[in-house]
């Protein structure tokens, strides 16, 4: 099957709960019948929510994709800490002795805004080209680099449980819920793991553009390539160059487009969405500076002429 052929787009799944994002790229590359299918953001099997995949030719957008935002529906457990830092990993302490409401909040507060946050052990991160993962599962803990994440929001609702409170957060990529709902724990002297995540959004992707594995599987295969996004909707958020049919061509061609020529002015650095003169997206591209001036150069052309 060649790139013409091949399905291409942005497949949105709801993820449910006891399968990894692995199993779900296994999934679809059946259903699709290709090989080349990605994702944009690990989910553990414990999680649920938004799982954005790319298939086809959209795969090779992975690299180029800028660090989203992303929200959560979330439960932080008090009274218990575990090795992964949520309820599926072995329970290192527990307490009895649950703050009240006020206090919880008070802690969380701390963390909105920007903070330091050290990423976990059973996480995908790779140090030194092994994953912490494996390393954790072998019983080996090593120093980790606290990376800076920030809390747009977090709201916190108490539950019928004293131990539970339900939690909304919008963060920027990169952070671990499990590991904000330790953090917090720690805070309060009692310990917390993260009880229940559910993703609802990432960037401008919502659940309720999502379908489920099942609902996929049921659809015919007309069905199923419907279900696929344009590759450009990646991109959404880029501010959008269009090309008329000379240059155009220049660019699939690998020539820089210089800026001075298509009257635009746009920073040395930014990524935008290059389109035909009829607004028909066919590559993301970058502002580089040449000893002829500021150019637009197509990083990754995703449609062929």
């Amino acid at each position: 099957m060649n790139d013409l052929q091949e399905p291409c787009g942005v497949l949105l799944i709801d993820k449910p709960q006891g399968l990894t994002s692995h199993d779900v790229v296994g999934r679809v590359r059946k259903l699709y019948g290709t090989r080349r299918v990605g994702h944009t953001g690990t989910l553990d099997p414990l999680a649920t929510g938004v799982l954005v995949l790319l298939v086809g030719r959209a795969a090779k957008a992975a690299e180029y994709l800028t660090a989203h935002d992303k929200c959560y529906e979330a439960v932080l457990r008090l009274g218990i800490t575990t090795d992964t830092e949520d309820i599926t990993g072995e329970i290192l302490t527990t307490s009895a002795n649950f703050p009240n409401k006020s206090e919880v909040e008070n802690a969380a507060m701390h963390y909105r805004g920007s903070y330091l946050q050290t990423p976990p052990m059973y996480s995908a991160l790779k140090v030194n080209g092994q994953k912490l993962l494996d390393l954790a599962r072998r019983g080996l803990e090593i120093e980790r680099e606290a990376r800076e994440v920030k809390i747009h929001t977090l709201n916190l609702t108490p539950t019928e449980k004293d131990e539970d409170y339900a939690l909304e957060v919008h963060c920027s990529s990169g952070t671990y819920i499990r590991t904000l709902c330790a953090d917090i724990g720690r805070d309060l002297g009692c310990g917390g793991a993260m009880a229940a995540l559910r993703r609802t959004r990432v960037n401008a992707f919502s659940l309720e553009s999502c379908c489920t594995l099942d609902e996929l599987e049921s659809l015919t295969e007309q069905e199923r390539l419907n279900r696929l996004l344009p590759i450009e909707q990646l991109f959404a958020d880029l501010p959008t160059v269009r090309l008329s049919p000379f240059f155009e061509k220049l660019c699939r061609s690998g020539c820089e487009i210089y800026q001075a020529k298509v009257g635009t002015a746009l920073k040395t650095g930014e990524r935008v969405r290059i389109c035909s003169e009829t607004g028909a997206f066919f590559a993301l591209g970058e502002v580089r500076e040449y000893e002829a001036g500021s150019a637009i150069k197509a990083i990754k052309t995703f449609v062929l002429s």
